[in-house]
């Protein structure tokens, strides 16, 4: 990544959530602004390190641990606006329009949007702390969900997030015990903002049916 300029932290206006509390979204608002604040931090470390165009040799034990640390805290920054991005006070009735580009995305992908459904939900059930994310293919549309574990790991490249899940515990842990994850997941869906998961789907119908 880019270590000329910094990231500010942004605001989303999210209050009166459906079965997630403000006080679980004040508290993941200040961890998010963790992670914007350490990787300014870590790219400030690195910048150090390459100003002269060169990292020598007894530099690359702390250059390296510097950098691996940067993934985590910068997709640490990337998923969550992802996830606040895709909710929405009164986000709607839980699933997306009949006639929604994602939808016929998704009936394409796996036959039905319930199945899709079942496997998105399936996936943020597993146990662990981590990340369900659904995913569309750039070369063909199809959408494809997958486990994301600390941020970082596990991510598919070049595919574009099409709704992202955060199932860290801090995401529902003031409202829900640890066993309630599935009551968690369905507020989740009671909140998505379907206009903008429909944003993020870069391929339109005919292409897809195409591929």
């Amino acid at each position: 990544m880019s270590t000329i300029g910094s990231y500010t932290a942004r605001d989303f206006n999210l209050s009166a959530l459906k079965g997630i509390s403000d006080e679980t979204l004040e508290m993941h608002f200040k961890l998010y602004q963790g992670y914007v604040k350490e990787t300014n931090n870590l790219s400030d470390k690195i910048t150090a390190f390459i100003q002269d165009g060169n990292v020598d040799q007894d530099e690359m034990p702390a250059y390296s641990e510097l950098t691996r640390r940067l993934g985590f805290e910068y997709n640490g920054m990337v998923l969550h606006e992802y996830y606040f991005d895709n909710l929405k006070t009164g986000g709607g009735t839980g699933d997306p329009a009949q006639k929604s580009t994602f939808l016929q995305a998704a009936q394409s992908s796996f036959g039905s949007y319930e199945i899709w459904k079942a496997d998105f939900v399936g996936i943020g059930k597993m146990r662990g702390v981590g990340w369900a994310i659904c995913y569309e293919n750039p070369a063909n549309g199809r959408l494809s969900n997958h486990w994301i574990t600390l941020h970082e790991t596990g991510n598919v490249a070049g595919f574009n997030p099409i709704l992202v899940m955060d199932v860290w515990e801090h995401a529902y842990l003031l409202d829900y015990k640890p066993a309630e994850r599935p009551k968690y997941i369905e507020a989740f869906f009671s909140n998505i903002d379907w206009a903008t998961v429909e944003s993020r789907v870069k391929i339109d119908t005919a292409r897809r049916a195409g591929a």
